[in-house]
């Protein structure tokens, strides 16, 4: 299978973010990453759009719901977010969107903070597999997997993109 090329896929996505956010005159949105993939990806998108709060970073591992699966992540390093999110507009920006649970529990930790005016979910990657009904926005390639494959995202600089 050929991966696409991750850099080229975060400027294209930057672009189209850029005109959706034109069009559907969003102003000052939020760009906030989940921890830690999309983060990165989030930054490449500010490195486009020059938002006037730059990137602000969620930690969602006390919102998760498989706990008894797998327990805490040893490295909780905590969300970074303005005080309050009250009537913003939040891009909430992931790595790879695949079951939709971690989009679930990232928006639990958004609305702890305040009910924004609205969200908009930006994945670089989507890979199926949904198990709750959650769609990304916009998203930069859809890559179909087969069973037992996933992708890797590692980064920041540069970004890449492997196949396990």
């Amino acid at each position: 299978m050929n991966l696409p090329d991750i850099e080229q896929t975060c400027l294209e996505l930057g672009q189209r973010l850029a005109a959706y956010l034109q069009d559907q005159q969003l102003e000052q949105p939020l760009l906030v990453g989940i921890r830690t993939g999309g983060v990165w990806v989030a930054e490449r998108l500010q490195e486009q759009l020059h938002t006037e709060d730059g990137v602000s970073s969620l930690d969602i591992s006390f919102y998760r719901d498989d706990f008894t699966r797998h327990g805490l992540h040893p490295q909780v390093k905590g969300s970074e977010l303005p005080d309050s999110i009250e009537d913003r507009h939040i891009i909430l920006v992931d790595d790879v969107i695949m079951s939709g649970r971690t989009i679930r529990a990232a928006m639990n930790e958004l609305f702890d903070y305040g009910r924004p005016a609205s969200i908009t979910l930006v994945c670089l990657l989507d890979i199926g597999r949904r198990e709750l009904p959650v769609q990304p926005d916009l998203c930069g390639v859809r890559l179909p997997l087969e069973e037992g494959q996933l992708v890797k995202l590692s980064g920041p600089q540069p970004l890449e993109l492997t196949l396990a």
